[in-house]
């Protein structure tokens, strides 16, 4: 499926709409360059899932938690690791992906070889420097 949104809130809004059929266990693999619009797909996503809170970019922290919705949401952010795979390797993250509540992972061509088979992508592009973006979403296979 793919769809364009005109600023930041209709993208929010559509992550909402896309939240609606998360399940346990699911992985979103978000992928588009700096500033499409990762993390307020993340805010919308969350929000969709009925997280009260403020969703911010895990950028300094690797990962932030969310509960208190209808399912936890796991958020990841690779964009400062180096080599992701390697350095994510051996500290349980993985764990995150089978559990009870749905991962979000920003950055995730860069741990592309370590991700479920049958996370749904996500792609965002930024349309002429604007505030229009197309977010291309698909079920289990590489952008």
């Amino acid at each position: 499926m793919t769809v364009e949104t005109n600023s930041a809130a209709e993208t929010a809004r559509f992550a909402e709409s896309v939240s609606l059929r998360a399940k346990p266990g699911e992985v979103y693999a978000l992928t588009g360059e700096l500033g499409a619009g990762k993390t307020e797909f993340a805010r919308g996503f969350a929000r969709g899932l009925g997280y009260p809170g403020r969703v911010a970019s895990p950028t300094f922290t690797i990962m932030n938690v969310y509960t208190g919705g209808r399912l936890a949401v796991y958020h990841f952010d690779l964009y400062r690791l180096g080599d992701a795979e390697t350095e994510l390797e051996g500290i349980g993250f993985e764990d995150y992906f089978y559990s009870d509540g749905v991962s979000i992972v920003e950055w995730a061509e860069r741990a592309e070889n370590i991700l479920p088979r049958n996370s749904t992508r996500v792609k965002i592009e930024i349309i002429n420097e604007s505030e229009k973006r197309r977010i291309t979403v698909s079920r289990g296979e590489a952008q």
